[in-house]
């Protein structure tokens, strides 16, 4: 009995153990399972937000331009306002001058010539503008069509994208949204038409001398210009830039008369003879802030938000996307981007300690995007780049003030195989010794560049300066590459030629930024971002703001007209007329339409009173005179830079 109770009791504590042991293994299989259910939804977090931001910013934009497409006309007695060149028409205003368009960076459309086998059934399409259809069926094709090579600046082999001619080039960026076509369409309504109107449309992404080079950009655009005033009873030409493409401008009038093979070979009084008016939409005449971001981390403000809102999501490494690098990779292989780097140095854009755009008041109209002004601190633009918030406010003398030659002792270390962005080729110690550099101005961020992007900033150099001209008759300023820094090259010998500067103000514009290091240190990553957490004194988001129309801040629209170039400098010589015209900006309501008031730099080319401006000026109108809102007299006092010869 005793040994039958004794195997019982046996059994029943196998079974036990044999329950225990399987409670635990179902246990162990449940947080495994668990694990894995949570690995799988961090796996696909990433690609469900991309996927959710790119459905909602679809959406949206259907829906918009659906109800943009079939909103009446009139609506609860609200009327569509007059258009200005219908009422100037009605005025008695007719076209007078030939008028030239000449767009500016990324709003003119290109074209694919010849690719990769990847781009079958694209020759001709739109690779740029239009739909970008393509950048989301084929991303990688794309970038790869779009890159230029990085040691030529030229295309790749087997690769030609080519500016799309005409009007339609640059009227539509995308479908809906306006670039040049408005005031085209109010030209017309004065009398203009193919035969006195030509838009000039060029590879923006080349350096401004490799247009020439490669497309006879420029030859076709003095031999239309010399076209049109033969054919329009010898009347001189209203030239009409925009953005980059006023630099584009200044590099033309150089090199249309200097003699070839450099040159255009028009001689000294080409543009006194052709060239009446040149009205500078958005000018961009000494660079700006944004093309700083650009360059060292591919960022700007729309990029800092986005990272804000979703970190993770331009930088997952699911599905291969690196999107940051790819974007850098295409980007700086653009000379364009290099062009817009800020000229005149410290002089113009400050130092550690002030700059001439110092005390402005961050209480504009977007009054929202911003904290209370009542910091204690002072906003410091001259430092272009701060790493971390800190490094922007404090006193100069508790910041490193080595040159970055001196800190930048870089030990390189090409482990990343095919090198995309040349961060590659520098190994983790010098980052972090960039970083404790804490705070660079706009000189010593061209140091900066030339170590992290020898390539790119070699290549650039040759074509693009960014420096002030102490002795303009020196021979070495006959060079291309200085002709498009109007602190480095005269306007040409001509009194009689007008130059308007007409830009928008009041709405907060990049100035400078706060980084931090990347938390990525994976090869070919892009080891800085900007710090989109740093808040403060006319500071949001990593960025510290100042006014402007939203791409160029008042000091680089302004300074040329308001002093550089008013009256007899040595940077105009024959005394040109110079004239400034802001148009404040006012936030067009839902139902008002886009541009009508806007001083923002794509949306003004709709703004009813810069049409007129220029409508005036094209109908034979002269002097208009100046309009200013903004600091610009003051900041352009400020600005110490030798304006009259010693002689």
């Amino acid at each position: 009995m005793t040994s039958v109770l004794r195997f019982r009791f046996r059994k029943s504590c196998s079974n036990n153990e044999t329950t225990f042991r399987s409670y635990e293994t179902s246990k162990v299989i449940k947080k495994q399972y668990e694990k894995s259910k949570t690995i799988g939804r961090q796996r696909w977090w990433c690609v469900n937000s991309c996927c959710w931001f790119i459905g909602c910013m679809c959406s949206t934009w259907w829906v918009l331009l659906f109800l943009y497409n079939c909103w009446p006309v009139s609506l609860g007695g609200m009327i569509e306002p007059e258009p200005p060149g219908v009422r100037l028409k009605n005025e008695g205003l007719t076209a007078v001058h030939p008028v030239v368009l000449v767009p500016g960076m990324i709003t003119g459309g290109l074209e694919l010539w010849e690719g990769r086998p990847c781009s079958r059934g694209l020759f001709r399409k739109r690779l740029w503008g239009g739909s970008f259809a393509e950048a989301v069926k084929r991303p990688l094709c794309w970038f790869e069509h779009l890159a230029l090579d990085n040691e030529t600046g030229l295309d790749p082999p087997g690769i030609r994208v080519r500016p799309i001619p005409g009007l339609i080039g640059a009227d539509y960026f995308v479908t809906g949204y306006f670039v040049w076509a408005v005031l085209i369409e109010n030209l017309a309504s004065i009398g203009y038409e193919g035969k006195n109107m030509y838009l000039a449309t060029y590879d923006w992404r080349l350096s401004f001398q490799n247009t020439e080079i490669r497309d006879r950009s420029l030859s076709r655009l003095k031999l239309n210009i010399e076209l049109m005033y033969a054919t329009n009873g010898n009347k001189k030409v209203v030239v009409v830039p925009h953005s980059m493409g006023v630099n584009y401008f200044i590099h033309f009038l150089k090199w249309v008369e200097t003699p070839p093979p450099m040159g255009g070979g028009g001689g000294p009084g080409w543009c006194a003879k052709y060239i009446k008016s040149i009205m500078n939409i958005g000018p961009a005449f000494l660079g700006i802030p944004k093309a700083v971001s650009t360059m060292f981390s591919a960022e700007g403000r729309e990029i800092a938000s986005i990272r804000a809102m979703d970190p993770g999501l331009l930088d997952s490494e699911i599905l291969g996307l690196k999107t940051m690098e790819h974007i850098m990779r295409m980007s700086r292989t653009w000379d364009s981007v290099i062009s817009l780097l800020p000229k005149g140095g410290e002089a113009v854009w400050g130092d550690l300690d002030s700059s001439p755009d110092d005390g402005h008041e961050c209480l504009l109209e977007r009054k929202s995007y911003f904290q209370s002004n009542s910091s204690k601190h002072r906003t410091k633009y001259g430092r272009m780049i701060s790493f971390g918030k800190t490094a922007s406010e404090q006193n100069s003398s508790k910041l490193h003030k080595n040159s970055p030659m001196e800190v930048m002792q870089a030990i390189k270390s090409a482990t990343c195989g095919e090198v995309w962005t040349e961060y590659g080729e520098i190994n983790w110690n010098n980052i972090q010794k960039l970083a404790d550099n804490k705070a660079y101005t706009t000189e010593t961020f061209i140091d900066l560049l030339r170590f992290v992007a020898p390539k790119t900033m070699q290549r650039g150099e040759a074509q693009f300066s960014f420096g002030i001209a102490k002795d303009l008759d020196d021979p070495k300023y006959a060079h291309y590459k200085y002709w498009s820094n109007p602190l480095e090259t005269k306007l040409p010998d001509a009194p009689d030629m007008e130059i308007y500067s007409l830009y928008g103000v009041g709405i907060p514009t990049e100035r400078s930024y706060v980084y931090k290091l990347s938390p990525s240190e994976r090869c070919n990553s892009i080891p800085f971002r900007i710090d989109s957490s740093a808040k403060g004194q006319c500071l949001r988001g990593g960025i510290y703001y100042a006014d402007g129309d939203e791409s160029i801040p008042v000091i680089s629209a302004g300074f040329m007209c308001a002093k550089g170039w008013r009256g007899k400098t040595r940077f105009n010589p024959s005394g040109s007329a110079t004239y400034v015209r802001e148009y404040q900006h006012k936030t067009p309501s839902l139902l008002q339409g886009r541009g009508l008031e806007s001083g923002g730099h794509v949306d003004i080319m709709g703004n009813v009173a810069l049409i007129e401006d220029v409508l005036r000026v094209a109908a034979g109108e002269s002097a208009l005179g100046d309009r200013i809102y903004s600091d610009i007299l003051k900041m352009s006092d400020r600005v110490n830079i030798e304006l009259y010869s010693q002689s």
